[in-house]
């Protein structure tokens, strides 16, 4: 959502971000830095080896889930990874795709599967008006990785999760109070606060402003046209993508838009950015909260965080909070902003497949 006009609704003179402005200390810390290329060198994925529908039950309600595999069965031993888009205004497991194809392609006495999945009420699964927030996406997550029909549901408790944004801090929440049991998790640009907490606060005052923002972008009729204003348009998710999104501007090509343009378009798409921007999808309400999910996973779960070069000011802040913290593993940077899977996506691989290799081939 574009700063200027979600925060003219609330206070005269904010920008706000809107892709969620992120993540604090190591057992194990591992930094390396990697020089920001002009341009992304990868090509385009091929497409996934399957696609398929997993219908997750909410209050009762199906939700069809869309998910894609990733794998070419060269290795004996298989280690299998949940991928998870950050989540945001155009959410998509696209952005995963590259970064999928090269770790499944690499070759080894280990190899890789990749299962990636979109969140409900993004991407390409299903969009119903529920009353998002953090709880919900939890509860997803927790079914998806415990349900005996899931698409990851044969990892014999050796998943590993891998995730964006706000999607990893999920990841960490739920592994942190036991209704999760992955092998590892990497949180790549991890994030923690929604675009107008972070920067309005959280005072009584703009709860209820945001509760007015939340309810006009969900009613049948005013909240489309204020979404159309806002979001579901090229021009705004163009600015949002060059200013804050991706580190360099060139690297967002037509294709890129278009693509997150058509997923505005989808029924129900208005309904969890309208959850994200007003803090309702936040996993946790302070920096400090923030480093202590991490540090509950200590000597548990391997953890690796990617970092970016790029990353806007505040996510920046965040992101570094977490180098050296317990239940760190190991912490690198790439080049990048917020999305840096999708940006840089070989650089992210590599960095991916380092950590796993160091965290189970020896096994």
């Amino acid at each position: 959502m574009p700063p200027a006009a979600a925060a003219a609704f609330l206070s005269p003179a904010v920008a706000v971000s809107s892709r969620a402005l992120p993540l604090r200390r190591a057992r194990h810390l591992a930094v390396r830095a990697v020089a920001s290329p002009p341009a992304s060198k990868a090509k385009p994925a091929p497409p996934p080896s399957k696609t398929g529908k997993w219908e997750w039950k909410f209050e009762d309600k199906p939700i069809n889930i869309y998910y894609e595999e990733h794998e070419q069965g060269t290795s004996e031993n298989v280690k299998n990874i949940l991928m998870i888009p950050t989540i945001s205004d155009v959410s998509t497991v696209e952005e995963w795709r590259v970064v999928a194809k090269d770790i499944v392609g690499r070759k080894g006495e280990l190899g890789y599967r990749a299962t990636i999945v979109d969140w409900p009420g993004l991407g390409y699964s299903d969009r119903p008006s529920l009353n998002y927030n953090a709880d919900v996406m939890e509860s997803f997550l927790v079914q998806l990785m415990n349900s005996p029909n899931s698409p990851v549901a044969n990892a014999d408790d050796e998943l590993v999760i891998v995730g964006g944004g706000h999607a990893a801090t999920i990841a960490v929440r739920a592994a942190g109070k036991g209704l999760i049991r992955p092998s590892a998790v990497a949180a790549v640009a991890p994030t923690w606060a929604g675009p107008l907490p972070i920067v309005f606060g959280r005072g009584s005052d703009m709860e209820t402003r945001y509760g007015l923002l939340r309810g006009t972008l969900r009613a049948p009729a005013i909240g489309w046209m204020m979404y159309n204003v806002l979001v579901s348009n090229e021009k705004s998710i163009q600015s949002q993508y060059k200013s804050h999104v991706y580190a360099n501007p060139e690297n967002v090509t037509p294709d890129i838009i278009e693509s997150r343009y058509e997923l505005t378009k989808r029924k129900g798409a208005r309904y969890v950015p309208a959850a994200f921007l007003t803090g309702l999808l936040d996993p946790v309400q302070s920096r400090e909260e923030f480093v202590q999910l991490f540090a509950k996973l200590d000597g548990d779960v391997p953890v690796l965080i990617v970092s970016t070069l790029n990353a806007p000011k505040r996510s920046k802040a965040e992101m570094e909070a977490l180098k050296g913290a317990k239940g760190v593993t190991k912490f690198v940077e790439v080049p990048g902003a917020l999305l840096p899977q999708e940006e840089y996506p070989l650089a992210v691989a590599e960095e991916l497949y380092s950590f796993l290799q160091e965290s189970f081939a020896a096994r």
